[in-house]
């Protein structure tokens, strides 16, 4: 019999390299989870960048062509500028506009990219248009802003004496302008001229985002416009104004006077199909600044804004005034929502002011959650100078409100004339709106005359006549000699 010693391998010649080995196993096995792990990385993130990649090729929509609207075209690129965010394009700009006007028109393609650039001005027959995910910046820096005279109707600046910053995009005596685009942006980066406001630093009146001064035939459309330093869209004396699906955003606190759409002796305007979110007035129709605006005596007229909806935590969605001098009438406001906002409607002027805000029809009005539904304020007393007549009173009448609806309004209605400025014609129609404040008056007039037809929710104020859906009278006004105001013929 052969031991068994013989037929298997020593263990002492073994065991040191047994034990090497087994030392080693938890090294290799964690080298090679290491390994694996990086491994199943690289490859999740390649499956996720095929997969977007093959969803962008395949299933997403592709780039937008960028539509021919005048015969003559060029892109912003074939002027030296380039998108980076960081480099200026202030000539490219220029000198594209330059050329566009050499040639008698033109239309200006912005492609998609971050185009910083200072203030530039448009021209006649010209069509600028933004493509998808194309920004245009302002530079926030005010030295690259030109200075321009105040506006003659206003006399001063409207925060500095003296001149005032220009606009981002500009244009003066113009007719034919289109700014377009497939919801492009304009960014006039306001933040640092907020900042700079609120800390005295500025020596002149901020410039606003898009002004055209004097100008005919203008037509703005399916653009973002947004964070401006000042007011975001302010149409001077012009004529003839369309502004469609236009997106107007600022913050809704921090950013001080970034109105909307500004129309100032404005003439033939329409306003419809936008959304507007900023830190003051949604619209605000407007036509000079006491006696600079009455001297200057261009009114606003003609005006039809529908289908806005609009956000104003310190303001108002849609207002008139203060600055009105120059006269404001034939307005029409219908089918707007305010949301979320301080006040829904306000109309408001002062002794100084003169002018006369007449013939505003508001119908088929939402409020939804709105601090103060519907104003007229009398006593708004902000004025240039010390130069302006006290004397000079604007006149309120033949203002009609048909068709308001309402949900978690805590003011209705405050309407507060004066003995010397009162409130004539107010017609009430139609109104049912929810409230939250159980305030018994809730329905606030004073220096008012005017009347409901049929029942409205809540109860009117005694200052107004009632009448009944035929138009029958049901009871007059149970103040007419306390507010000092003669009757007035509804039909005249």
């Amino acid at each position: 019999m052969v031991e068994s010693s013989r037929l298997l391998p020593r263990s002492s010649s073994f065991r040191p390299e047994s034990r090497r080995l087994l030392q080693s196993i938890p090294a290799i096995l964690s080298s090679h989870r290491i390994l694996l792990a990086v491994i199943w990385a690289v490859g999740f993130i390649l499956i996720i960048s095929w997969q977007k990649l093959a969803v962008d090729s395949f299933w997403g929509p592709p780039p937008r062509p960028i539509p021919r609207l005048r015969p003559i075209v060029f892109n912003l690129t074939d002027f030296g500028a380039v998108g980076d965010g960081v480099t200026l394009n202030t000539k490219a700009f220029e000198t594209a506009v330059s050329e566009i006007r050499r040639r008698g028109g033109g239309q200006l393609n912005v492609e998609p990219g971050r185009w910083l650039t200072a203030p530039f001005n448009l021209t006649s027959h010209m069509t600028l248009f933004l493509a998808q995910n194309a920004v245009v910046l302002g530079i926030d820096d005010e030295r690259y802003w030109p200075l321009m005279p105040p506006l003659p109707s206003y006399g001063y600046g409207r925060e500095r004496a003296g001149p005032r910053y220009g606009s981002l995009i500009h244009g003066q005596n113009l007719r034919d302008v289109v700014i377009t685009g497939h919801n492009g942006t304009i960014n006039g980066q306001g933040q640092t001229w907020w900042t700079k406001y609120r800390k005295n630093q500025l020596n002149h009146t901020r410039g606003p985002l898009v002004q055209l001064m004097w100008s005919r035939d203008i037509h703005i459309s399916d653009v973002t416009l947004r964070d401006s330093p000042f007011w975001t869209l302010h149409p001077y004396d012009c004529r003839n104004v369309t502004i469609r699906n236009v997106t107007i955003l600022a913050p809704l606190s921090g950013a001080p006077n970034t109105d909307g759409i500004d129309p100032d002796s404005c003439e033939n305007m329409l306003i419809e199909d936008c959304y507007i979110s900023v830190g003051d007035d949604g619209i605000a129709i407007k036509s000079g600044w006491d006696q600079y605006g009455i001297a200057y005596g261009r009114p606003s007229s003609n005006i039809l804004i529908r289908n806005v909806i609009v956000r104003s935590m310190i303001s108002a969605g849609v207002s008139i005034g203060s600055e009105m001098s120059g006269g404001v009438s034939n307005i029409t406001i219908e089918n707007l929502l305010v949301w979320n906002s301080k006040r829904g409607i306000r109309i408001k002027t002062s002794a100084g002011r003169g002018g006369y805000v007449r013939k505003v029809n508001y119908r088929n009005l939402t409020l939804d959650n709105v601090r103060v539904g519907i104003v007229i304020k009398t006593d708004y007393n902000e004025h240039p100078d010390e130069g302006f007549d006290p004397k000079a009173l604007p006149i309120i009448e033949d203002i009609s409100f048909d068709g308001i609806r309402g949900k978690g309004v805590r003011i209705p209605v405050r309407i507060y004339g004066s003995p010397e400025i009162p409130v004539r014609n107010v017609t009430f129609r139609d109104v049912l709106i929810g409230i939250t404040y159980k305030k018994k008056r809730i329905f606030q007039c004073s220096f008012v005359h005017g009347r409901v037809i049929g029942r409205i929710f809540p109860a009117p104020c005694d200052d107004l006549d009632l009448y009944d859906e035929e138009g029958n009278l049901v009871r007059r006004s149970k103040v007419t000699s306390r507010n000092n105001v003669t009757e007035v013929d509804y039909d005249s």
